[in-house]
């Protein structure tokens, strides 16, 4: 069966194995009578949907659901799912499913009613304070995956489909009041999913501890959710149905968004591009670009790698670790480089100006020139 068990750090969580069955009596607990279930395409046409569905049916809450998220939403997305919203009177957002439908759904009950655009609302100061947050929907998020850790956040990921930039919306009132972790969800996965997914949350942990800012609370939440990662991932992709395992993997993903709030780094700053040009998977475009940030800042984190590698049970100090990673990254049949995901030469300044976009640049610990960026950008080709 694996741990059950219920938290209130960051927010109520009911983690266990076949949790999912108290989402309407969750629902109902946060006010909901007329919840509107937002996923993607992938996921609507799964039984694990229709489950959540008939849950929300039998208790009288009816079957509303919207599916037309793309891997990489955008605000053409959004709009599509607050006109589903407001047409269906509903009146909150059960978010399901892996980082795509978790982010819009989040959108969406933050943009119900709004006296200013979502991109007014990007992560940046305090813009967050020109919501209104009284009109901001409840939100309920079930992951189905165990990478994001969206469901923890009190942010959301969204691209400006006519500039391709991937902004970051952030607002306290974001974070979902329930979020139900149940690793019977993810069972179901395609192995390449759990593979991305999975390296997803260890560059959650791994950036966070790596970078410089202070934060204690996030840098130990790090440490034990990269542990968590190593023991598990090979195991959840080997054994598609190892409930334990897949429980792991879940609360490592939770960490690791809970850690980031520390910062991240040049792996989600290159990411983050590439998967808005390409469409790329986001977890599998960190893992393909993981080792070259790591030997790009060994100068500044050796040390510190150094006392990772001594708790993760890891010989051999920082050159230990990489092997480590790469041996991982094999193993889960991650791209070699990035021109076997499809990036081009002729694209790369485009992606360092993008890249130096990137709210993720002030968390590396080495500082993201324009040089530096490029020259990361040519390693991992």
């Amino acid at each position: 069966m694996g741990p059950s068990a219920n938290w209130s750090y960051p927010t109520t969580i009911k983690f266990g194995a076949g949790r999912i069955s108290e989402l309407a009596a969750q629902c109902k607990a946060v006010g909901m009578a007329r919840p509107l279930l937002v996923t993607d395409r992938a996921l609507a046409s799964l039984p694990i949907a229709a489950q959540a569905l008939d849950i929300l049916d039998a208790a009288g809450l009816g079957r509303a659901m919207f599916s037309e998220v793309d891997p990489n939403p955008t605000e053409a997305n959004m709009l599509a799912g607050l006109e589903i919203y407001r047409a269906g009177n509903h009146d909150g957002v059960v978010a399901f499913g892996g980082g795509s439908a978790l982010d819009l759904g989040k959108m969406i009950a933050l943009m119900v009613d709004q006296p200013v655009s979502v991109w007014e609302l990007e992560d940046v100061g305090d813009w967050w304070t020109r919501a209104n947050p009284d009109t901001i929907a409840p939100i309920i998020a079930v992951p189905t995956t165990a990478g994001t850790g969206s469901e923890v956040g009190r942010a959301g990921v969204l691209t400006d489909s006519t500039t391709h930039r991937k902004k970051i919306i952030f607002h306290p009132k974001l974070m979902p009041e329930v979020t139900i972790c149940d690793p019977e969800l993810t069972v179901g996965m395609p192995a390449f999913i759990t593979a991305g997914t999975g390296m997803d949350a260890l560059a959650h942990c791994l950036e966070a501890y790596c970078s410089p800012h202070y934060h204690p609370m996030s840098h130990g939440i790090a440490l034990e959710g990269m542990r968590l990662v190593l023991e598990n991932l090979p195991r959840a992709y080997a054994t598609p149905d190892d409930l334990e395992a897949r429980a792991q993997m879940m609360a490592a993903a939770a960490m690791g968004a809970v850690a980031f709030q520390k910062g991240l780094g040049a792996i989600h700053s290159l990411s983050h591009p590439i998967g808005a040009v390409y469409n790329t998977h986001h977890g599998t475009t960190n893992a393909v670009v993981m080792p070259k940030v790591l030997e790009f800042n060994r100068p500044a984190i050796e040390d510190r790698i150094i006392r990772a590698a001594a708790y993760l049970g890891i010989e051999g100090g920082f050159d230990g670790f990489f092997a480590h990673i790469m041996a991982l990254r094999a193993s889960l049949s991650i791209p070699e480089n990035l021109t076997a995901m499809g990036v081009e030469a002729a694209k790369l300044d485009e992606l360092t100006e993008m890249a130096l976009l990137d709210p993720s640049c002030g968390g590396n610990p080495v500082e993201m020139t324009r040089d530096y960026t490029r020259a990361l950008f040519e390693a991992c080709m």
